[in-house]
């Protein structure tokens, strides 16, 4: 199993690639809103944890 792990690796760091490459301006949008998709999801899990732990 371990090689096709590293195959589909492969050809995700190859996509991201053409991706940059071919496009920066859609890619870095793209990349903007995982990361504000990330960092929100994050921010509302530690208000949940505050809010449980505060009563």
């Amino acid at each position: 199993m371990p090689p096709i792990k590293k195959i589909v690796l492969w050809l995700l760091v190859a996509f991201l690639l053409y991706a940059v490459l071919t496009s920066p301006d859609s890619a870095a949008r793209i990349f903007s809103s995982i990361w504000e998709i990330i960092t929100n999801g994050l921010s509302n899990i530690a208000r949940f944890f505050d809010r449980l732990i505060g009563g």
